[in-house]
């Protein structure tokens, strides 16, 4: 190397060097953030969770929807991002309780299309704010189902933030933090549409925790195992004052021999007289007078009921409605100092005036309503 230049030595050393690093880098276990071993247990865990997440989403869109098998990877962020559609919608729903860390879906924009205009009832519409409102709701029963699933596992009640959603390109995909992080893709299709791929994403720390706990890590685990010692011990206790009775009738034989003799059953033995078996007499049975009201009555006494008062109703179209602003004056359906109308869980038991206590507002009752009216307003 006087002249700088590498021998042939050196350059196959490199060669060799590169490939290894490749390999590694690919599939090895010493590289992988995940050995093969955690990507295949926490497929597992999610695999058990895809029927009941598409019967959710046949359900809200009134469509059957599959979602197939999940695959695990772990990928860098330019990697995530590189392998998406050009149009997505990012939904972020971090986990926030029991477990904390970042996580979130990349739904094609076109399935997130689809799966708002379902639920809304308008199939082919633009995936405007209310769209998104609807897609935030879908992968909301998604996360839940899925985080119910994962909290079982680990022993822990597992909460996530609200869902944090937005339209963006593939280049705008908010990835966890990190050189790596932890991907599933899910094969997905609606009836009738053609079928995509979601992609769920964890971070890498977040999926770690995950798999550490879900292998016997978990807290509640742990105090249960202290507990069950305590509670072995009495049960130990009871099974050797049950063995006592053996030993005292003389082992098996001698017990079956004993609780014959004193039942007279088979193990009975000759010169024995028959036990003396006669009927059971029972008393009979008087009803208690009393008043069923009466008797009733008295467990809801400290029961709390809604009780509102009604000043009018009026029937405004949507246009109206929408117009509304401060200052508008709506008009109602009661004259002026005719009674309001006092109702109990929405219906109307009495009348009555307003009136002023203090500086509170009040209802002087002026009339009960009769129960004939009451019936009628509950059928």
């Amino acid at each position: 190397m006087s002249d700088g230049s590498l021998s042939q030595d050196e350059i196959d050393a490199l060669l060799q060097g590169t490939d290894t690093i490749e390999m590694d880098t690919g599939a090895g276990p010493a590289s992988s953030p995940l050995s093969d071993a955690e990507r295949t247990s926490f497929q597992e865990m999610l695999r058990g969770v895809t029927e009941s997440q598409g019967s959710n989403l046949s359900i809200l869109t009134g469509k059957t929807v599959a979602i197939g098998d999940p695959s695990v990877k772990v990928r860098s962020p330019g990697e995530i991002t590189g392998g998406q559609p050009e149009d997505v919608v990012d939904i972020r729903v971090d986990l926030s309780d029991g477990l904390q860390g970042e996580h979130s879906y990349i739904v094609p924009a076109s399935i997130a299309g689809t799966l708002a205009g379902l639920m809304m009832g308008q199939p082919g519409g633009e995936l405007d704010e209310a769209s998104l409102s609807a897609v935030a709701e879908a992968f909301s029963q998604i996360t839940g189902t899925a985080v119910t699933t994962i909290g079982s596992q680990v022993g822990r009640m597992v909460k996530t933030a609200p869902p944090d959603l937005r339209r963006a390109k593939r280049q705008q995909v908010r990835v966890p933090q990190g050189d790596y992080s932890v991907t599933v893709d899910y094969p997905f299709s609606i009836e009738g549409f053609p079928p995509a791929t979601l992609t769920e994403v964890f971070s890498l720390s977040l999926a770690k925790e995950i798999l550490s706990l879900s292998a016997g890590g978990a807290e509640p685990a742990g105090a249960f195992a202290q507990a069950a010692p305590q509670q072995a011990a009495p049960r130990q206790a009871a099974g050797q004052r049950s063995a006592q009775p053996q030993a005292a009738f003389g082992g098996s034989g001698g017990y079956q021999q004993t609780f014959g003799q004193a039942f007279g059953g088979a193990g009975q033995g000759p010169g024995m007289a028959p036990p003396n078996v006669q009927p059971v007499q029972f008393a009979n049975l008087q009803p208690i007078q009393m008043s069923g009201e009466q008797g009733n009555i008295g467990l809801l006494m400290d029961v709390y009921m809604e009780m509102t008062v009604e000043l009018g109703r009026t029937r405004k179209r949507i246009k109206d409605i929408l117009g509304i602003g401060e200052g508008t004056i709506i008009e109602l359906d009661k004259l002026a100092g005719e009674p309001v109308d006092i109702l109990v869980n929405h219906k109307l038991i009495a009348k009555g005036e307003v009136v002023v206590i203090d500086e509170n507002f009040g209802v002087r009752v002026t009339e009960i309503v009769s129960q004939i009216d009451r019936m009628n307003e509950l059928t």
